[in-house]
């Protein structure tokens, strides 16, 4: 009985940990976002000491890994807390890291940019949307655990999402660090080979989830 109890104890922690790491956001319309109050101190994002991972892939399970870097941005600070932010993420970026072959990696990242006139609009089309942001509306936090709440906007489409991050702010600097979190990237208008809107796929699915894990450094 007692091993039982201890396997069940066991298991149960084990979901937990991977719930946590691999947490879904829920996206809404958007969230109201107040201007920073005149007592609040800006940090200017440091772009070089901050990276946006990200995996995506296909249904069956093959999968890219890659990086995307932040243009500019700024975080605003009252009272030692966060109390706004904006992010600007520059998809002119977007790296694709497990491909060594230098020819196929140029051309994924070439379809991940939309870099031809047939493939513009597959994904980013970052000739016409270069940039994307997140803008910070709160931080809370939910069973001590730091909630980010915010907008993002990809190709002009603006959703409210919310997710787990470590915020720490000092006198010098500000820090976001992420786990690993995913979002529907079908939410903002990407929707090729997506089996909510194409049929019969096979092989050729794509998943709608695409895993992100942020980390943000902005110094004062």
């Amino acid at each position: 009985m007692k091993k039982n109890v201890l396997a069940v104890i066991a298991l149960a922690a084990l979901s937990f940990t991977a719930c946590k790491k691999n947490e879904t956001t829920t996206t809404t319309e958007g969230v109201e976002v107040n201007a920073p109050s005149t007592e609040a101190v800006t940090y200017t994002v440091d772009a070089q000491n901050s990276l946006i991972n990200w995996e995506g892939g296909k249904v069956t399970g093959d999968k890219h890994l890659g990086t995307i870097a932040l243009k500019e941005g700024q975080v605003s600070v009252a009272d030692g807390k966060v109390t706004n932010g904006k992010f600007v993420i520059d998809m002119n970026s977007i790296n694709v890291t497990d491909i060594t072959d230098a020819e196929k990696k140029a051309m994924l990242e070439g379809h991940l940019k939309g870099a031809t006139a047939e493939n513009s609009d597959h994904f980013f089309n970052v000739s016409k949307f270069p940039t994307a942001t997140f803008e910070i509306a709160s931080i809370t936090e939910e069973n001590g655990i730091q909630m980010v709440e915010g907008n993002l906007t990809i190709k002009e489409t603006t959703k409210g999402i919310k997710f787990p991050a470590k915020v720490l702010v000092n006198d010098t600097d500000v820090t976001f660090e992420t786990e690993e979190f995913t979002f529907d990237r079908t939410e903002f208008g990407v929707n090729f080979n997506s089996g909510k809107f194409v049929q019969d796929l096979g092989d050729n699915a794509i998943n709608d989830e695409i895993k992100i894990k942020l980390t943000v450094k902005a110094l004062k």
